[in-house]
């Protein structure tokens, strides 16, 4: 008996208020290893990638640039995060109460900040698009420093309120020890639902769809241009590939948003207590940081100057001193 409860509890010391250890394989817990250490290697080497070649080369300082370096700033502070959630495999937290509050209050941090980074590239899309003339004067460097401070600034402040009562009494909402859990109500829940979820999903979803309707119309209207001056069969063709990979792309950037976050959200709101140690959270959880790691693949691999700067980044070339003057684009 005293063997079984050494494997089934996370502190055998503590008969009475460990907790008890889900009851899991050992190819799955293995199998959860490689899958979780494989994205969080990979989260944060794509992301670092992003980070130096915006920062680095001067013909990338651009608004647009810089949203997406903030995107790619969380998103590796969400791949450093996973290290966390890689010692949670086994459904036990041991490093404390006050460092289980300090983790989910920088986890939601730069979660929330990495979802407000997509709106604000979205929102940049859609005055590109939609808004081309006054794009120049509209979306400037200074206002899209602003944006983005803003962005980080709201997310703090949003969880520092959130997780106020945790910080004055760490572990007062743990059921045992090993737990890791914030004190939580229904309404900073739902403030959280909709400002982190509901809000951001119909925003990308609006701005996307006009962007999209907007693109497709353009494309049609310099068809019947070119059409009177050339070839009809040839300009088909184009148009069409045109406007199928403008629904790719923006399919893809919307689906895989919904994919990664929805199953997240839908366990908060089903069960918020248990979500970090419940088994079935695993995978959701696993799938929500995942959207971190197809971040920079989604909004810089589509860019020919992120290839570039990879290989001058692989190539040590940008150890020169003149490097950062290189044109890129």
């Amino acid at each position: 008996m005293e063997t079984l409860e050494e494997v089934e509890l996370c502190f055998p010391q503590l008969l009475n208020t460990s907790c008890k250890r889900p009851n899991r394989s050992h190819f799955e817990v293995i199998m959860s290893y490689i899958i979780l250490s494989s994205i969080t290697v990979l989260t944060v080497t794509l992301n670092l990638l992003v980070i130096i070649s915006i920062s680095h080369f001067k013909q990338l300082h651009t608004p647009t640039n810089l949203l997406l370096l903030s995107l790619a700033v969380s998103d590796f502070f969400v791949g450093l995060l996973m290290f966390f959630q890689i010692m949670l495999i086994d459904g036990c937290w041991y490093l404390g109460d006050l460092l289980c509050v300090l983790y989910l209050f920088f986890a939601y941090i730069i979660i929330s900040t990495s979802v407000g980074n997509m709106v604000l590239i979205c929102a940049n899309r859609y005055v590109a698009i939609c808004h081309p003339l006054h794009y120049s004067t509209k979306v400037t460097q200074k206002r899209v420093q602003v944006c983005v401070s803003l962005c980080w600034i709201f997310s703090v402040s949003f969880q520092i309120l959130v997780l106020k009562d945790n910080f004055e009494q760490p572990g007062s909402a743990i059921s045992c020890t090993g737990e890791c859990v914030a004190v939580s109500n229904n309404i900073t829940e739902l403030a959280h639902l909709v400002f982190f979820f509901i809000g951001p999903v119909t925003v990308i979803i609006v701005l996307y769809m006009r962007v999209f309707v907007v693109a497709v119309s353009q494309a049609r209207a310099m068809r019947s241009h070119i059409v009177a001056v050339t070839l009809q069969g040839s300009v088909k063709v184009n148009v069409k590939k045109s406007e199928i990979k403008a629904a790719r792309t923006l399919g893809v950037v919307v689906v895989v948003f919904l994919i990664c976050f929805c199953p997240y959200y839908i366990v908060v709101l089903s069960a918020p207590d248990t979500l970090l140690n419940a088994s079935s959270a695993a995978f959701v959880i696993c799938l929500f940081y995942f959207n971190s790691c197809l971040n920079p693949v989604i909004y810089a691999f589509f860019y020919p100057w992120f290839r570039k700067c990879l290989k001058l980044i692989v190539t040590l070339e940008i150890l020169r001193p003149d490097s950062c003057e290189v044109n890129i684009l």
